[in-house]
């Protein structure tokens, strides 16, 4: 097991809280919560070692240009592709603007 910590910037901060995804085989989930400040904090644990370079690449470019609502991110993977990856976080933000949260 990994944990890797990266650090984004972001808007304002979001509202409320979203869950995407499970963990299991190939799988996995993403945890939302708002973040004060406009930074995005993304707190991976992953059972693949040695992959923070795939994930910070991953991770810098859906959150490069600042515009999602700062969060902080609890991301608990079991071997998920890049693909996989966007498409979590792209739906716990989804989550949000449909309770009204982001």
């Amino acid at each position: 097991m990994e944990t890797i910590v990266l650090d984004f910037p972001a808007g304002s901060p979001a509202r409320g809280r979203a869950l995407a995804g499970v963990v299991a085989s190939g799988d996995l989930e993403v945890l939302l919560e708002t973040n004060d400040g406009n930074r995005t904090v993304v707190n991976i644990t992953t059972s693949v070692d040695g992959m923070s370079s795939v994930w910070e690449a991953v991770l810098e470019r859906i959150f490069s240009d600042g515009s999602l609502p700062a969060a902080k991110l609890e991301i608990n993977d079991f071997g998920a592709t890049p693909g996989v990856v966007r498409m979590r976080v792209g739906q716990v933000f989804e989550a949000l603007t449909q309770t009204g949260g982001a």
